[in-house]
């Protein structure tokens, strides 16, 4: 075997090893961001204008370990992500079927960096450790939202709609691109069960993700299925604090001619404690979340740590509004 396949080959296993490709859904990453729907997943604000910011970190890593045309691979990915998720979002004052109707435009930036590693063997003859490292920072995919949402006595309940429109930062090949290429559609139910009396919050959150082909890889990852909910106790009308926890499951698996090895299905849980907080900024109620989640039980998937730091504000002249409606 000449140098130079050998070269070729490296490289090759390089590209494979920083791409994840052992990684259900492209790129390895989920358009819906597990854990942004669980304490108070079910209740919609109160009709006006309001200025959100999600922060979202995480860390995470992924054994890699397969056999393809003579090369063998065993190595890792780790991974660690920043995203910033500005939104506005305007609740109607009409009455809609019976709720309010609200609609969000987010325009997510942030960051990514990709660290791998990895031995190679070519036909038991080459043998080599491979190191290399990405990082990327950029705008996202925009997020178009709408959600109707109920209100009857102790519940509250919702359903929503994203839609992710492709024109965000992503190129060929790369491990750390912000956005996705593809149109994505996310439809989730929620409900929120609050008792003033116990000071008792139950909520929860199911929904699917539908993601459409890839035009430029010809890749089409599955459609997945999300499950979040949180268990709270309010202690006043400013601060709750509990516990909260995700699950997916991709129910079908990838697909097309870009899918080259497989149609692989994810799955990923995760468990962490809750807190939420609100506070006056003038006369105007500010809503914060902190939520962590450790993950378990990883399949074709990361599996680590994920942080939430939210804070919500009312824009306009609206009245106070309680942690506890």
């Amino acid at each position: 075997m000449s140098r130079n396949s050998v070269l070729v080959a490296q490289a090759a296993a390089l590209t494979i090893v920083l791409s994840t490709p052992a990684l259900a859904v492209e790129g390895g990453t989920s358009f819906y961001l597990l854990g942004s729907k669980t304490t108070m997943a079910g209740y919609l604000p109160p009709p006006g204008f309001y200025g959100i910011l999600q922060n979202y970190a995480y860390t995470g890593d992924a054994d890699i370990d397969f056999e393809t045309a003579g090369l063998e691979l065993s190595g890792g990915v780790e991974a660690d992500a920043y995203i910033a998720l500005p939104t506005a979002m305007w609740v109607m004052n009409q009455d809609v079927l019976g709720g309010n109707l609200g609609f969000s435009l987010t325009t997510p930036f942030g960051g990514k960096q990709v660290e791998a590693g990895a031995i190679t063997n070519l036909f038991g003859l080459a043998t080599k450790e491979l190191k290399a490292e990405r990082d990327n920072w950029a705008f996202g995919d925009p997020v178009l939202g709408a959600t109707l949402g109920w209100h009857h006595e102790k519940l509250h309940y919702s359903l929503g709609t994203l839609v992710n429109v492709p024109v965000g930062q992503w190129e060929l090949g790369n491990p750390v691109n912000i956005g996705f290429n593809r149109w994505v559609i996310d439809t989730t139910a929620a409900v929120t069960y609050l008792n003033p009396e116990t000071r008792i919050e139950l909520s929860g959150a199911a929904g699917l993700t539908f993601n459409f082909e890839n035009p430029d890889t010809d890749y089409k990852s599955g459609t997945e299925l999300h499950l979040e909910g949180a268990a709270m106790f309010h202690a006043s009308q400013t601060v709750s604090f509990g516990v909260n926890g995700y699950a997916l499951k991709q129910i079908t698996g990838d697909g097309g001619s870009g899918a080259v090895l497989g149609d692989f299905k994810g799955q990923v849980f995760a468990l962490g404690p809750a807190f939420d907080f609100t506070f006056l900024l003038g006369s105007r109620p500010v809503t914060t979340n902190l939520r962590f989640f450790y993950e378990f039980g990883a399949e074709n998937r990361m599996e680590g740590q994920a942080g939430f730091l939210n804070v919500a504000i009312p824009l306009g002249a609206l009245p106070a509004v309680q942690a506890t409606e």
